[in-house]
């Protein structure tokens, strides 16, 4: 049977088509490109990018180090403390210890510690040695004055008014005391009470004394009346 004029012409315009390639501004062609760049990134997983968690362990969860591969380094990146030890085991082909329970690794720790421990005592002991004979050979030293020791003629001395005597064998005694300021040069006028012992109660309120110190003769006593220098009027 003969074909029509019009279903001719729809032949001819399919199979135009399917031969002529699409417009480059068309929405088929730019959907395809994305696709394909997608695809192209997907498939390209750079080394340097892969996060530590996904690197291979062994079956007690240690990590593979001679297994994985090196790190490649860039030189604006710094490596972080994982990625450097994995460097330095691969460049120097250590092997993977094989996975130890944890108490394997605790027993190895105190073994290491032990061993530690008799090394620092050895140590110890000798160094004791080698002072205790550095000591022997040293000249004998002079003893030192014990440091608290009285010494003779420093004792201080002062010289003030009683302005109390109704302790037993115990005067109040006031010190004067007027300086100079050394900023301001003016003069400073100030007072302190003492208790001195006085044996014989020959002091009374009033009186000019003079007192020196001594050893601690109760809770607050420390000085010693020497002699009455004015009587009060």
């Amino acid at each position: 049977m003969p074909e029509t004029p019009e279903g001719a012409d729809a032949q001819t315009a399919e199979n135009q088509t399917a031969a002529d390639p699409p417009a480059e501004g068309s929405e088929s062609s730019d959907v395809a490109a994305e696709a394909s760049e997608a695809d192209a990134v997907e498939g390209e997983a750079p080394e340097s990018e892969v996060s530590e968690e996904e690197a291979p362990r062994s079956e007690d969860g240690s990590e593979a180090v001679a297994e994985a591969a090196p790190v490649a380094h860039e030189p604006g990146v710094e490596l972080s403390a994982k990625q450097r030890r994995r460097r330095v085991r691969s460049k120097s082909g250590e092997q993977a210890r094989p996975s130890r329970s944890p108490e394997e690794r605790h027993a190895e720790r105190l073994l290491e510690r032990r061993t530690k421990a008799v090394r620092r005592r050895a140590r110890r002991l000798q160094e004791r040695a080698k002072a205790t004979e550095r000591r022997a050979a040293a000249p004998a030293a002079q003893p030192l004055a014990p440091v608290h020791a009285p010494v003779e003629g420093k004792r201080k001395v002062r010289q003030g008014i009683v302005v109390s005597d109704k302790a037993e064998k115990t005067i109040t005694v006031r010190i004067d005391v007027a300086r100079r300021h050394r900023r301001y040069e003016k003069i400073v006028r100030s007072s302190n009470t003492l208790h001195a012992h006085d044996e014989n109660n020959d002091a009374h309120e009033g009186d000019v004394v003079r007192v020196i110190e001594s050893r601690p003769l109760s809770r607050t006593k420390r000085w010693k009346l020497i002699d009455v220098l004015e009587r009060a009027r």
